[in-house]
């Protein structure tokens, strides 16, 4: 099984997010979140139980269809960024049906005492309204 280092500057944790999605396995995907990170849901909650966070990105990393991203901005402090970035999945579901998902995130990452740049909160809609 391929192992996937964790982040250690601001810029490489979108790369990293995508290929951990690209992976196809959640748990590469939810290494990348504080244990207390926070999901912004597509209905406007805030998500903080892992399992649901997980099981709200599973839903789309199970279609099988690469995420693609164009970060547009990462505003940096010492141990916080946001990162602003487009995002895309699309084409054909394992059900044949066609798929566009996407949107215009707005993510907050934070430095971890370990040295590695995790997720505090996903907001992978941004402004949009819920």
């Amino acid at each position: 099984m391929k192992t996937f280092p964790l982040p250690t500057k601001p810029e490489d944790v979108i790369p990293s997010l995508v290929e951990r999605f690209n992976s196809g396995n959640i748990d590469n995907q939810m290494a990348l979140y504080e244990p207390g990170a926070v999901f912004v849901a597509d209905d406007g909650r805030l998500v903080t139980d892992r399992e649901e966070i997980s099981a709200i990105i599973g839903r789309d990393i199970v279609l099988g269809l690469s995420l693609e991203t164009n970060v547009r901005h990462i505003f940096a402090t010492e141990d916080v960024a946001q990162i602003i970035l487009d995002w895309s999945i699309e084409g054909t579901g394992p059900d044949g049906q066609q798929i566009k998902l996407g949107g215009n995130a707005c993510d907050i990452v934070r430095r971890g005492a370990d040295g590695f740049w995790r997720y505090i909160i996903d907001n992978n809609k941004g402004t949009a309204i819920r």
